[in-house]
């Protein structure tokens, strides 16, 4: 895999021996003392590099070419451009990519040291069913340019769009959904957002299929509400095969976000339903779902594992979304009580309570550092909690609340092993890791998950 953009032509190549790997996977060497990164590049591996950018206590490097190459290389899809995100480890073999994410999560350990580190039992990453064509979501922005649409992916780090005939980790239904759409923005001559002279458009095409049922649910995001003819076009787009509802979603150029905050039902359903371990749940446009339907069947059943929950137990739902680990968990216990922050998310979980014939659990839109003591002092039974945090982990508020309260058991879904590692230092204060279990939802790319045990110590 060699990128073609370099910054600083005037440098000369250099020639370095690949070390390891870094968390976002690039190949990591060293030059003069110095540490640089280069993307595409593998461990054991003497390539050829440019240095791109230089900063205090490090370099970025562009592979040139590969001198010796590493015997756990493998072909880059044909087809794609190599500077797109989302694929950058497609040049490891995939057992490979699995003991990486196992060292992820034992590299950060050892770089936060929480009690007793040394001692965790860190399991083996649980593959993919598949480890391509897995991603039921494809959220592609759209511009045009020099006379011609475009539609793609943005370059890492950049607002340079690259068209995307292909993408390897899509399911193929919903790329061709989205060429589809393509083809009649242009056939209509729908206006596109171009950020340059910030001109009113659609901006992103959001495209989403159900694992279960096939059904395709589609959102234009656009600058500005009123965008000429895009009735006609979401018409036109219903006749696409599997295409049940089309939406727009309007935002503005100063919002940072992709999606804004305003989204109306243009025709079709208002939502589609997914299937996990056999329970439904709703999604509407905007609804938190993960992008690997098959391995969140794998992913959930690895938390409900580790929780061995009873009949007798109440269980807390944190970070709760729409109710997936509760709905799932509410079988195995005498009630479920979700906190989430996001009121719309509380609603969703409260219809896919009703949609699954769930009457045992509860869900209350808050935050949990607040509500978790409240719920103790009101006598409600913390025996078991299951976490799952955006990326940035637990608040060491939300820490401290459970070291106070105790759940006797609580299982922490983390999808970022550094901050897993980093709350587990204060966490281990109280608590015994019991064990890791990493689990790969999104194969070729670095990104991490994993579910881990945590049980109290008897003598705190």
């Amino acid at each position: 895999m060699l990128t073609k953009f370099i910054k600083n032509k005037q440098e000369k190549d250099i020639i370095i021996t690949i070390k390891r790997l870094g968390i976002n996977g690039e190949g990591i060497g060293y030059y003069k003392k110095k540490i640089i990164f280069i993307p595409g590049a593998l461990p054991g591996e003497v390539v050829v590099a440019k240095i791109i950018d230089r900063h205090p206590h490090y370099l970025e490097g562009e592979l040139v070419r590969i001198k010796e190459k590493s015997p756990d290389r493998v072909a880059f899809p044909k087809g794609v451009n190599p500077a797109v995100g989302g694929l950058e480890l497609a040049h490891l073999s995939y057992p490979k990519q699995l003991e990486f994410k196992q060292h992820l999560i034992l590299e950060s350990l050892r770089k936060y040291h929480p009690r007793d580190y040394i001692k965790y039992k860190v399991k083996k990453t649980i593959s993919a069913p598949n480890a391509w064509h897995y991603r039921n979501k494809a959220q592609y922005q759209i511009e045009f340019n020099k006379g011609k649409s475009k539609l793609g992916l943005y370059a890492p780090n950049s607002r340079r769009l690259i068209d995307l005939p292909e993408m390897p980790t899509q399911t193929k239904e919903t790329q061709k959904t989205e060429r589809e759409i393509k083809k009649l923005i242009d056939k209509l001559h729908i206006r596109i957002a171009d950020f340059r002279r910030h001109n009113d458009g659609i901006k992103t095409i959001v495209v989403r299929q159900s694992h279960a049922s096939g059904e395709i649910q589609v959102t234009l995001i656009t600058i500005g509400k009123k965008i000429r003819d895009l009735k006609l076009l979401a018409s036109q787009i219903m006749k696409l095969p599997n295409v049940v509802s089309v939406f727009q979603n309007e935002t503005q150029w100063q919002n940072p976000q992709v999606w804004g905050n305003k989204t109306i039902k243009l025709f079709g359903k208002s939502h589609i339903i997914e299937e996990i371990l056999g329970k439904k749940f709703k999604l509407s446009p905007r609804a938190f779902f993960q992008l690997n339907p098959e391995q969140t069947s794998t992913l959930y059943s690895e938390a409900l594992k580790y929780l061995d929950l009873t009949p007798d137990q109440t269980l807390i739902d944190a970070y709760a979304g729409v109710g997936t680990l509760g709905i799932l968990a509410s079988d195995q216990v005498r009630q479920v009580i979700g906190i989430e922050s996001i009121p719309e998310a509380v609603i969703d979980a409260q219809e896919n309570c009703h949609l699954n014939h769930v009457r045992n659990a509860e869900y209350i839109q808050g935050n949990v550092e607040k509500l978790l003591p409240e719920l103790k002092n009101q006598g409600v039974p913390i025996d078991a909690l299951i976490v799952d945090p955006p990326r940035t982990g637990l608040s060491k508020k939300l820490i401290k609340t459970l070291l106070e309260v105790k759940p006797e058991t609580f299982v922490y879904v983390s999808c970022n092993p550094a901050t897993l590692a980093k709350d587990l230092v204060l966490l281990s204060e109280a608590y015994d890791v019991r064990v890791i279990q990493p689990v790969d939802m999104m194969p070729q790319t670095p990104r991490w998950e994993g579910v881990t045990k945590l049980v109290l110590r008897k003598n705190k």
